[in-house]
């Protein structure tokens, strides 16, 4: 059966900038989508800048392309990488199902282990920066830092939304990245974990909080100049800014 556009669109809103871990679709980063009758989808993306890092813009790419081709029904995939510096050798290497050594042979960090230890290296922030969020909202409802350190992911199960903060939408994210790091993610395991997976010490949580807040920070930071500079070059709406009403 043919997928529907809705089952194409899910499918790139799971992929995230590994740099920024928000979605490509809420970063604006998808120009166009398009499924023919047959089931054959075409994406273009565009990023902010076309000096964007030739690393990122090839994990983007290439993770779109996987999560299309995993949509059922799907057939042929093309994703293309619109006005960027090193487009030619992207879309030809993601063309021919290659990975980022093919795109840039000989070059220092192309080799496919290099890239995934970015990938990991950046997971890693994004989980802080997330965990630090959830941690800092149960606090300001009241938590202490030894009850926050004791509670199990199956505590934080049917949490609601905290000030600026979807407690949900955060604590889903930070399994997902969890599971893709190999720490525990299973409703039984410490709802904050260290690096390592292991549980964190009360005692330790006011400097672990200041780590993630400028973590956090910094990725908040780049992902506004990122909505900025599409704004400007495409005139791509900013989710995050409010709209004036006269």
């Amino acid at each position: 059966m043919t997928p529907g556009r809705a089952q194409v669109e899910a499918a790139l809103a799971a992929v995230h900038d590994p740099e920024l871990d928000e979605p490509i679709t809420t970063l604006g980063f998808v120009a166009s989508l398009s499924v023919s009758d047959r089931g054959d989808v075409d994406v273009h993306l565009r990023l902010p800048t076309p000096q964007c890092a030739p690393n990122f813009a090839f994990l983007m790419v290439s993770d779109a392309r996987g999560a299309l081709r995993g949509v059922p029904g799907v057939r042929d995939v093309s994703v293309v990488l619109d006005d960027h510096y090193t487009g030619g050798e992207i879309n030809a290497a993601i063309g021919r199902g290659g990975d980022f050594e093919d795109a840039f042979p000989g070059e220092s960090g192309a080799a496919p282990a290099d890239l995934e230890a970015l990938r990991e290296l950046f997971q890693r922030k994004a989980l802080l920066a997330r965990q630090g969020r959830v941690c800092a909202a149960l606090q300001g409802g009241g938590l202490s830092a030894a009850d926050a350190v004791a509670l199990r992911v199956a505590d934080l199960q049917g949490l609601s939304p905290s000030n600026d903060v979807d407690l949900r939408a955060e604590v889903a994210r930070c399994l997902v990245l969890r599971r893709a790091l190999g720490l525990p993610f299973d409703p039984g395991s410490f709802a904050l974990v260290a690096g390592d997976g292991s549980a964190l010490e009360a005692a330790d949580l006011p400097l672990w909080l200041r780590r993630a807040r400028l973590v956090g920070l910094s990725l908040e930071s780049n992902g506004g100049i990122c909505r900025s500079l599409l704004h400007v070059r495409h005139g791509v709406p900013d989710p995050t800014q409010e709209v004036a009403v006269a």
